[in-house]
């Protein structure tokens, strides 16, 4: 079946992190599968256009995905190649997550010219970040904080902090090391203290659900590990209907054969954080019982208040 295979073409975002994600992509499948040849198709989509204001009042995550799923309905695109972190919870159903490459490491960066760490920052810093999640994280730690939204490619939310529109601001580490920017982060910040993103740090490979052949062939390439822990954050997050206008958290590890979770719904303003952990050897039963949990713990207030 693989052999049929001969050009593989990627749909990526144009931004610098969505292109290493997809020439990473490229490289794993020519020197995996010698026979087949891989080209770029790159692409600008809404969301990386409208910048000035936050994904939830535009539509969500599934900004940065509608137009590369276009053109692989339109046969112009194979596979198409996200940042696991941007795919939302409910896809639509014509399409698969078809392989999951290892996690990077998932934290998130404090990054700043001047301070090394949230503790440091003066009473009223001004902390840029789009994310509620992170909002609400930052908040709870230091309520004095001016949290101010930031959104753009990683190159261009450094270059506001470094027109001093900010004290400090808050990016994934995974997007900082694979732009070789590891310099810029004076802090990371790791769980239980700091919950990130569902799906953050994983790259993942989408693709149309009628192309067997693609699907037999990326699950070669599939990180078990990695697959399992993804599989348990993403399935909470459908059960929580999680969308960029909630704040939740999550991180699962592996150990062993079993896969432990720990989990967060907050207030975007901080004042209130429900956390949750659990483990079990099954990431779809996993991510539903801790969203079963959250919820028993008050959750859907939360995020009733965060859809109004």
């Amino acid at each position: 079946m693989t052999k049929q295979i001969t050009t593989i073409t990627i749909a990526t975002r144009e931004s610098p992190l969505a292109l290493w994600q997809a020439e990473f992509t490229a490289d794993l499948i020519e020197t995996t599968f010698p026979h087949i040849k891989t080209k770029l198709l790159p692409m600008t989509t809404k969301g990386d256009q409208i910048l000035n204001v936050t994904l939830d009042k535009i539509g969500g995550k599934g900004l940065f995905l509608k137009e590369l799923e276009q053109a692989m309905i339109a046969k112009e695109a194979d596979i198409a190649v996200h940042s696991m972190k941007d795919v939302p919870a409910d896809m639509p159903q014509e399409f698969t997550i078809c392989s999951i490459f290892k996690r990077h490491d998932a934290s998130d960066a404090f990054v700043s010219n001047t301070y090394k760490s949230i503790d440091e920052l003066p009473q009223s810093a001004v902390v840029g970040t789009s994310s509620l999640r992170r909002q609400s994280q930052l908040l709870a730690l230091r309520p004095d904080l001016n949290v101010k939204p930031l959104r753009g490619n990683v190159q261009t939310r450094l270059k506001k902090l470094d027109d001093g529109g900010y004290d400090a601001i808050i990016l994934a580490t995974a997007g900082l090391e694979r732009m070789k920017m590891d310099d810029r982060i004076a802090a990371k910040m790791y769980p239980p203290n700091w919950l990130p993103a569902v799906g953050q740090g994983a790259v993942g490979v989408e693709c149309l659900k009628t192309r067997k052949d693609l699907i037999e062939l990326f699950a070669e390439l599939n990180d078990e590990i990695t697959a399992k822990c993804i599989h348990a954050e993403r399935a909470m997050n459908k059960e929580l209907e999680g969308s960029c206008s909630s704040a939740i958290g999550a991180s699962a590890i592996v150990d062993g054969d079993t896969i432990k979770m720990q989990a967060l719904v907050a207030n975007p303003d901080g004042s209130k954080i429900i956390r949750v952990k659990n483990k079990s050897s099954d990431p779809i039963k996993l991510g539903q019982n801790i969203a079963q949990a959250l919820f028993e713990s008050g959750a859907q207030k939360i995020l009733d208040l965060a859809h109004d």
